[in-house]
């Protein structure tokens, strides 16, 4: 990681590069012990590389006051999705933090120990990056590296009309956390508001599920659902010229889920465009419908079939009646 002029910082920053961030690259070679300008890495024969990077920025993409440990654990899942959309295994990590004059020690040694116990989960480590102050909010970036076979990467433009559309695990889940770390839910018990907050500070990765559907050819195309799932299943569609209908009825739900909307089903509609799901939403033929139940059976992962790949342009969102209720608004925009 590489560090500003020692004229520029405090001995005490340097102690926390040296005793929280360099502990997190033991073990990976390309790393140099972060004591050079740049990382070396080396990829084997047959595969290749895929990079992907994200930003989070305090008020923005995680509220003050949100827990450093929880903070480190988003940062680098929502990277680890976008590697688990291409069906890439983690390699390595680069981190560049901008921290807050008046960030205390103690919250970046936390933050780092978050880091350090997704690192073991995900079997991944740290490369370099870069470490420096602002005066405006905390911004941490967070750039992962992965490795996939030559020929066997998703990709967002390969669906066809007549493939059918899946998703993996349950959606709404990140846009009611939201509502509920924001007190919005307050009827709903306890602890199904916590599943559902802990659903949006930590989401899982589905880096499993990726890798299999990549090495058997399952998916005909593929994207992680974090801006909302009609937004990201309609990058699939524009990226391979098709359009999409999904069923808003057979949207799999969790039971936090089902429970708010006995009491609000007027909130239905925005599960399919709230983000923050970080599950994968992914384009199948009909055919490959035996094996991807397999591959949820395998992986005791709920995979659900949301609706099919059609000739034109767009995503429809239909009712129980078939009846057309798509949404002015996809999902989240960054502009």
């Amino acid at each position: 990681m590489e560090q500003t002029p020692k004229s520029r910082r405090t001995a005490g920053e340097f102690d926390l590069i040296a005793q929280v961030f360099a502990p997190l690259a033991a073990g990976e070679p390309g790393a140099l012990g972060l004591l050079d300008d740049a990382a070396l890495l080396d990829l084997p024969s047959g595969r290749r590389l895929v990079v992907t990077t994200d930003t989070m920025v305090e008020g923005v993409h995680f509220a003050a006051g949100t827990a450093p440990e929880d903070v480190a654990a988003k940062l680098l899942r929502v990277n680890l999705s976008d590697l688990a959309a291409m069906g890439a295994e983690p390699r390595a990590y680069t981190l560049n933090t901008a921290w807050p004059a008046d960030l205390d020690e103690a919250w970046i040694r936390r933050f780092g120990a978050g880091l350090a116990a997704d690192q073991k989960r995900y079997s991944i480590r740290l490369l370099g990056g870069d470490t420096v102050r602002t005066p405006g909010p905390l911004v941490l970036t967070v750039t992962a590296l992965g490795l996939v076979g030559r020929g066997e990467e998703l990709r967002r433009s390969g669906a066809r009309p007549g493939d059918d559309v899946w998703v993996s695990g349950t959606i709404g889940d990140g846009f009611l956390g939201l509502m509920a770390a924001e007190g919005r839910l307050s009827f709903l018990d306890a602890a199904m508001a916590r599943r559902l907050v802990d659903r949006l500070e930590r989401p899982t990765p589905r880096l499993a599920l990726g890798r299999l559907l990549a090495v058997q050819g399952l998916a005909t195309a593929a994207a992680d659902v974090s801006d909302g799932l009609l937004a990201d299943l309609g990058h699939i569609c524009r990226s391979s010229e098709v359009a999409a209908e999904v069923d808003r009825e057979r949207l799999p739900l969790s039971a936090p889920a089902q429970a708010v909307l006995e009491l609000r089903p007027d909130l239905r509609t925005a599960l399919a465009t709230g983000g923050d799901d970080y599950e994968l939403v992914f384009a199948a033929r009909p055919e490959a419908a035996e094996g991807i139940a397999a591959a949820g059976t395998e992986l005791d992962l709920l995979l659900t079939r949301i609706g099919t790949i059609r000739e034109g342009t767009g995503v429809r969102l239909l009712d129980a009646e078939g009846c057309d209720i798509t949404p002015d608004k996809p999902g989240f925009r960054h502009f």
